[in-house]
């Protein structure tokens, strides 16, 4: 056994991966449908003016305001009518002193009107006559062009992240596909000659993979890529070849095989390809994570057991990975409740600790590292000092939600 020598705080381990964080620099074009949730990697001005056009922002008439100026109901001003302007089409027609256009809200205004009535203002006199009962200002119910955006502006500026308005902003001046930062790609596999993916038969003393899944899906909801490997066996020249098969991604992810068994073998594999950042931090569930430089690409040894792997994915993999991403930080749902029953904390480790909500009270639902339903049938989780031992039934606690 190789015993860690020491462990770090979770501060520490927190600042030495913002130190470590280089923001993906690749960039790619996008259809403007799969653009959302992407970060702009360029600026995007308008090439026009939206809209374009003068338009109507209610049904009614356009009219000049000046023949209206003395309308009111006991004593209105009649019109001629001289067309009739919905969406989608120009008027030919100009409109004259003492004459009117019917039209529909958001069609052009045609030419030598400067207002629109509302309908409930007016009534028709015959066909060809239309009764104006109140009095319209100049620009009344008329959208302006370019009172949107104007030739010119910027829509969306480079780092900006692509929320469900920017991506319409940008269909408005009439771009198709968007530049954006690439998703960095992630390689994530599990170590252990135990680890058999899903669907295979298990032998005497093996397990199916879980932490691979559960990796993929936190890099999926989170701005990355997984590129899955299959499993690595337990050998140094395995673990080599596998990080060797990983060089192109942007982040390497593996799981297992950084603890402290004499067969833990990651870190034997590090100092042949790279530096280690960390090994060990003062948390529980997590302890024998680590973080490391191979190559030049950041690399999380994330502990094999399942609760382990993906509370720490939780807590350190996914603000590093959305930084690199340039995505902006996670900012997880919090509530505030009583605690339903007491829980004991291993002194000196900050510990998550994954609770069930019921009956408006948090309830313990860590079982053990090893358990991946210590996660699954929780909501989420409290965080316990490393000074403290107990938290006491009672205590309101904030949990993070999942």
């Amino acid at each position: 056994m190789r015993p860690f020598t020491s462990t770090i705080s979770l501060e520490e381990a927190r600042r030495r991966l913002d130190a470590a964080i280089r923001p993906i620099a690749r960039t790619e074009r996008v259809r403007l449908e799969d653009a959302a949730g992407r970060v702009a990697a360029a600026d995007v001005t308008a090439p026009m003016d939206v809209p374009p056009f003068a338009r109507s922002a209610m049904d009614g008439y356009a009219v000049i305001a000046a023949d209206t100026s003395a309308a009111t109901r006991s004593n209105p001003v009649r019109l001629r009518l001289l067309d009739r302007i919905y969406t989608g089409q120009m008027s030919s027609v100009a409109i004259a002193r003492g004459a009117c256009a019917e039209i529909a809200t958001g069609a052009p205004l045609p030419s030598g009107a400067d207002a629109v009535v509302m309908v409930e203002e007016t009534g028709k006199h015959g066909d060809q006559d239309v009764d104006i009962f109140a009095g319209a200002a100049v620009g009344q119910n008329v959208g302006r062009r370019g009172a949107d955006i104007s030739a010119g502006d910027h829509v969306v500026s480079s780092g900006d992240l692509l929320s469900p308005s920017r991506v319409g902003a940008i269909a408005a001046i009439g771009c198709a596909d968007v530049e954006v930062f690439a998703r960095p790609r992630v390689a994530i596999l599990s170590t252990g000659n135990e680890v058999v993916e899903p669907g295979q038969a298990l032998s005497p003393g093996q397990i199916f993979d879980v932490n691979r899944f559960t990796l993929g899906a936190i890099v999926s909801a989170h701005g990355g890529v997984p590129e899955p490997h299959r499993p690595a066996q337990d050998t140094v020249d395995a673990l080599l070849a596998s990080l060797d098969a990983c060089a192109e991604a942007e982040l390497i992810v593996f799981s297992g095989g950084s603890s402290v068994g004499e067969r833990d073998l990651v870190v034997d594999a590090i100092a042949a390809r790279g530096e280690m950042i960390f090994h060990g931090i003062a948390v529980r569930p997590g302890k024998p994570t680590a973080f490391a430089m191979v190559g030049g690409t950041p690399f999380f040894g994330m502990p094999g057991n399942p609760t382990s792997c993906l509370s720490n994915a939780y807590i350190l993999l996914v603000p590093f990975l959305r930084a690199i991403a340039r995505l902006p930080p996670h900012a997880p749902r919090t509530i505030r409740v009583p605690l339903g029953r007491r829980i004991v904390s291993a002194a000196g480790r900050h510990q998550f600790y994954t609770v069930r909500l019921r009956d408006g009270a948090a309830y313990p639902a860590f079982k053990g590292s090893g358990d991946i339903t210590s996660l699954s049938q929780a909501d989420g989780y409290i965080e316990i000092a490393s000074d403290q031992s107990v938290v006491e039934e009672g205590t309101g606690v904030e949990v993070t939600l999942f």
